[in-house]
């Protein structure tokens, strides 16, 4: 609309213009060279024109001729970068569908035409990876180091290769150098992190921690209760040679999560040790009232030494009552009760449990309690019996693995407060490998087990067990199963041993004592 006015106007103008010089007669003499030439304005207006016209079409001829081989170089440059970056397409979809042999030829063509651009970088190690060429893989992020743009990528690409051919302080380093580079690195950081605390440097992990929340990698509630957890390992790990020290770390764990089982745990043992039983009630107490648990009882039961088992007995019915009547504080109270040769007591505490499927604490407790109570009896062996097919009951469990003791990290993932206490799942899991060769994801072996975690004291683990076949802790049953009515004395029956696998896979890493870090990241790598 505006344009056709402006338009209009200007051939207003033009006709306005037109019309006055014709209105106003007058002559344009012009005398060069000897020759005299005379004419109108107006057709000497127009002749003016014209040159003016002539003289810039003819400048036009005369650029676009001297641009011609420029322009012919652009274009040929222009068509050569539009089918590089078509190769670099069709090889990332040749990478993403498992195609090395394409993913090869489509790099070698992107790096003919576009040199070694960050893309080209990229899609070469990308196919030499889909191609299980480490060498090449790590030669072109070596490569990517030389840039500026691309040196973070490099070192993410090398780090990713040093994890695979298990070169730990390597990967440490590249790790580090990217977190130098790009603070806000997220696989970066988490990696620092994760070598600070396979290293047990639990306050150096403070600091990862730390950094990473004031960068807006971690939120609040999260960073407070990862840092009650390294406070908590830092803890553990001095309990032994600076006792001061590690209550001091438990009691700044409890004040950022005061409901944290292990660090409540060990408050409380030391400050029983110490005297202060009035603080260390208070303190498991605390953490009781959100999840009962064993650990929990043993140390609430045990505050003041040399009390007698009627004392333990009043302090489980303590906690029966602030958990409500839970299964865990009946275990207590039965247990308690059984030291204290309270048999009814027992048995009003574990009815309630016995209804429905009892779990397996519940069955060797009533097989203990059937045996103190009757001696050697057929429904004692019978109870132990039920022990070994019963649902299992809570335990520590991360990434697959379930242990009787808590740890900071998880053992195959390296992977901060993994562990969660809940029951394992029922049901048979085998050895499941996930080997995959996808640039896109971590490519560290996945393996999805349920392998029972080793005892504090060193002892032999099952190679791999069914999950709802957990060994029974070592008692003395008798070597025969009755076959006449519960109650009667028979001969002794032999105790179901756990189905056990033949082997262990041959590539299947076996969890290992303490519970050490694997070689394994949780974190993502592409």
């Amino acid at each position: 609309m505006w344009r056709a006015l402006v338009f209009i106007g200007l051939l207003c103008v033009a006709a306005f213009a037109a019309v006055w010089l014709a209105d106003r007669p007058g002559t344009v003499l012009v005398t060069f060279g000897g020759y005299e030439m005379q004419t109108s304005v107006a057709v000497a207006a127009v002749a003016l024109a014209g040159l003016g016209l002539a003289l810039a079409v003819l400048w036009a001829v005369v650029t676009a001729v001297l641009q011609l081989p420029s322009r012919l170089t652009f274009a040929s440059r222009a068509r050569r970068r539009a089918r590089g970056y078509q190769a670099v397409s069709r090889g990332m979809v040749a990478v993403g569908a498992g195609d090395p042999i394409a993913a090869r030829r489509y790099a070698g063509e992107a790096e003919r035409l576009l040199g070694r651009e960050a893309l080209t970088l990229l899609l070469k190690a990308q196919a030499a990876q889909v191609s299980g060429n480490r060498q090449a893989a790590e030669a072109a992020f070596t490569q990517m180091m030389e840039e500026d743009e691309t040196r973070v990528l490099g070192l993410r690409g090398l780090f990713v290769e040093a994890r695979r051919r298990g070169d730990v302080p390597a990967a440490h380093e590249y790790a580090a150098e990217a977190v130098r580079l790009a603070p806000a690195a997220t696989w970066a950081s988490d990696a620092v992190l994760e070598s600070r605390c396979a290293e047990r440097n639990w306050r150096g992990a403070l600091e990862a921690v730390e950094r990473r929340t004031s960068l807006g990698l971690l939120d609040k509630a999260t960073a407070k209760r990862h840092r009650a957890v390294l406070l908590t390992a830092d803890a553990l790990d001095r309990v032994e040679h600076d006792r001061e020290g590690a209550l001091n770390s438990a009691l700044d764990a409890l004040k950022l999560a005061p409901t944290l089982i292990p660090a409540a745990a060990l408050a409380g043992q030391i400050l029983s040790q110490r005297g202060d039983l009035r603080r260390a009630a208070k303190t498991v107490e605390t953490a009781w009232r959100s999840q009962p648990h064993p650990d929990l009882a043993e140390v609430y039961l045990n505050l003041r030494p040399g009390d007698s088992a009627l004392d333990r007995l009043k302090r489980a019915e303590t906690l029966m009552k602030l958990s409500g009547g839970t299964p865990e504080g009946r275990l207590a109270v039965a247990r308690a009760a059984l030291e204290a040769r309270e048999f009814d007591r027992a048995r009003d505490a574990l009815e309630p449990l016995l209804a429905d499927r009892p779990t397996m604490r519940v069955c060797l407790l009533m097989s203990d309690l059937e045996q103190a109570e009757h001696g050697s009896t057929g429904r004692g062996r019978e109870w132990l019996a039920r022990a070994t097919r019963a649902r299992r009951d809570p335990a520590w469990i991360a990434d697959g693995i379930v242990s009787d003791r808590w740890a900071p990290i998880s053992p195959v993932t390296g992977r901060l407060d993994a562990f969660v206490w809940e029951a394992p799942p029922d049901v048979l899991v085998g050895p499941e490998i996930a080997l995959s060769d996808d640039v896109t994801a971590d490519l560290d072996d996945t393996v999805k087990m349920l392998p029972i975690a080793p005892e504090a004291d060193g002892g032999s683990v099952p190679e791999w067990t069914l999950a709802h076949e957990t060994p029974v802790p070592e008692r003395e049953p008798p070597p025969a199963l009755s076959t006449q009515e519960p109650g009667k004395d028979d001969a002794p029956a032999p105790r179901p041993e756990p189905v056990v696998f033949p082997a262990t896979p041959p590539d299947v890493p076996r969890p290992k004592e303490e519970a050490a870090p694997a070689r394994r990241s949780a974190f993502s790598i592409w």
